[in-house]
């Protein structure tokens, strides 16, 4: 714990100094980083699942309480205000006694509106950073997320210290075991909510706790990429193509976004799986600092490309695929994007401190990321192959229809497609598979 505890001690200073950089080039004293409110249900009394602040998130694993605040400014040890109130409706957040608290000058406040005894005097000086503005007027703040200060904080959270990349490592180690547990389900004839039952139990994790919804998919489910219905339903053996499954952990706020695809008897599909597993790993190999990640986009295109003729899927030369659009019929996402504190890290555009965007390709419009890949930054590389009815009734009435081998494709129709997802970080010197690190 010790060597964690230093590990975070540095990021801390890391952040430090990012506050006295931007703050100096704006001319502000500070900023006050809201954790966020709970937000309640139009006519009613439940509020909606707590999500934390991603600029609060990154300073300490606060994750689930709201009306906290953090005061920095660069140079002073960081304030945190603590909400802790008297509640007997509802558990009240335990005395904070873990590993980042001697980074804090913790305070506590008892009811929200406490809050404004704690702030400086000179709220114009500072900014404020979070998603209430409302209540960010009423205290008088006057400088609300200034996108100078957000374009910042968001290009430099792309670079990971090692404290984060530390966090990022045990979530996929969670990731994992939860992945294989729902593989097992899978193999053993569960529904797809109860396949989500196994992972959850496998990681310790309910739905509000994970960083997105679960996609756990049987058969042409696989084909809806961002499916989450979870039907109860059993599916005979018989019946059984398929099962694709993206999810992922929280550990200290910071997200695994893993996926994987399964065939349940060895086959034409199986061998599919197999093959796109191959170029998934091949093209992990190629990244390199310098490289901007679209391009490794439009390598993967290729790769799809070549496994449609290896297959005898599509009857095109590589290049007529590609600068056709009919890969896109058959992959028609990004290869991925940053990761981080948020599943789609921000920053993926900004092609400097200043927020300098640079948009997908017109032809890939789904493509997360556009950035030069350098050093500490951590990608998902997730290729995909699917058959997707829509997208195929276009392919089928344009002017390539003819290529392509119908009966073959109808034929894997019922298995909806395949997502392989790897979380990977690049170093000076190559790159690091967390995922595959953790054994899956």
């Amino acid at each position: 714990m010790s060597s964690y505890s230093q590990l975070f001690a540095r990021h801390i200073e890391t952040l430090q100094q990012r506050t006295r950089d931007i703050l100096n080039q704006q001319g502000l004293a500070g900023l006050a980083i809201h954790s966020g409110q709970s937000l309640r249900v139009f006519l009613d009394d439940q509020d909606y699942p707590f999500k934390v602040n991603p600029h609060f998130k990154a300073w300490l694993p606060v994750l689930d309480n709201p009306h906290c605040w953090l005061l920095v400014d660069g140079h002073s040890k960081p304030v945190l205000l603590f909400y802790r109130p008297t509640d007997f409706w509802h558990k009240v957040p335990d005395l904070p006694s873990a590993f980042w608290v001697e980074q804090f000058d913790v305070r506590f406040l008892t009811r929200p509106e406490q809050v404004a005894e704690h702030l400086p005097a000179q709220r114009g000086e500072w900014a404020y950073l979070g998603g209430h503005l409302e209540v960010a007027e009423l205290l008088g703040f006057s400088q609300l997320n200034p996108e100078a200060v957000l374009n910042y904080l968001h290009y430099h959270r792309a670079y990971k210290s090692d404290y984060e990349l530390e966090c990022l490592r045990e979530a996929n180690r969670i990731g994992a075991r939860g992945h294989l547990a729902a593989r097992d389900a899978f193999l053993a004839g569960a529904s797809e909510f109860e396949i989500n039952l196994a992972y959850m139990k496998a990681v310790g994790q309910g739905s509000e706790q994970a960083p997105y919804g679960n996609i756990v998919a049987i058969n042409e489910n696989a084909a809806v990429l961002h499916y989450t219905h979870l039907s109860h339903q059993r599916i005979a053996d018989v019946d059984r193509h398929s099962f694709l499954i993206d999810a992922g952990v929280d550990f200290h706020g910071y997200a695994s976004d893993i996926t994987r695809t399964w065939a349940w008897r060895r086959g034409l599909f199986a061998d599919l799986i197999a093959a796109l597993e191959v170029q998934q790993q091949e093209i992990i190999e190629t990244m390199r600092a310098g490289l901007r990640y679209t391009e490794l986009h439009l390598q993967m295109h290729g790769r799809i490309a070549r496994l449609l003729q290896q297959f005898g899927l599509v009857d095109m030369s590589v290049d007529g695929m590609v600068e056709s659009g009919v890969t896109g019929s058959f992959f028609p996402h990004g290869l991925g994007h940053l990761l981080g504190l948020q599943v789609h890290d921000a920053g993926g555009f900004m092609q400097d401190e200043r927020g300098t965007p640079l948009a997908a390709p017109e032809a890939h419009p789904f493509l997360r990321c556009t950035r030069i890949m350098e050093p500490r930054q951590v990608f998902t590389i997730e290729p995909g192959l699917y058959f997707i009815d829509s997208l195929l009734q276009t392919l089928q009435a344009g002017e390539h229809g003819k290529q392509v081998n119908w009966a073959l494709v109808d034929a894997l129709r019922p298995c909806g497609g395949i997502r392989i997802e790897d979380n990977v970080v690049l170093h000076a010197n190559g790159v690091e598979n967390l995922t595959r690190q953790a054994g899956l």
